[in-house]
């Protein structure tokens, strides 16, 4: 699957529940870069209950200019959750379900588990 087809896709829990849609991937960087690059891998899903647009970044604690921007993304994706891969039950080609008991974590997560 092309991440690109993902974005957008309609994001529902177990029981069917509608959470919104997949706004962003969050990766993390494994081991020592290589020959090119340091191997990445999919952390998780960005899931945003009111706008499937990016955060371009945003999310990130610490950056606030310019505010306008800053203000207005915050503002479109409240409430928005990063959900683990693990947390994922099945991808379909109409909507991505999550499975029972999967926690919702705040989207500056970073890649070491930290807020």
């Amino acid at each position: 699957m092309i991440l690109g087809d993902l974005l957008g896709t309609p994001v529902h829990d177990a029981a069917g529940l509608r959470l919104g849609r997949v706004a962003d991937a969050r990766f993390t960087i494994n081991g020592p870069p290589g020959q090119l690059l340091a191997d990445a891998r999919l952390l998780g899903l960005i899931v945003s209950p009111h706008s499937a647009s990016s955060f371009l970044g945003y999310e990130r604690t610490g950056i606030a200019r310019p505010w306008p921007i800053a203000h207005l993304l915050r503002w479109r994706h409240r409430g928005s959750f990063l959900v683990l891969w693990a947390d994922i039950d099945m991808i379909g080609t109409d909507t991505v379900r999550l499975r029972e008991g999967f926690t919702a974590y705040n989207p500056a997560l970073n890649d070491t588990g930290n807020e």
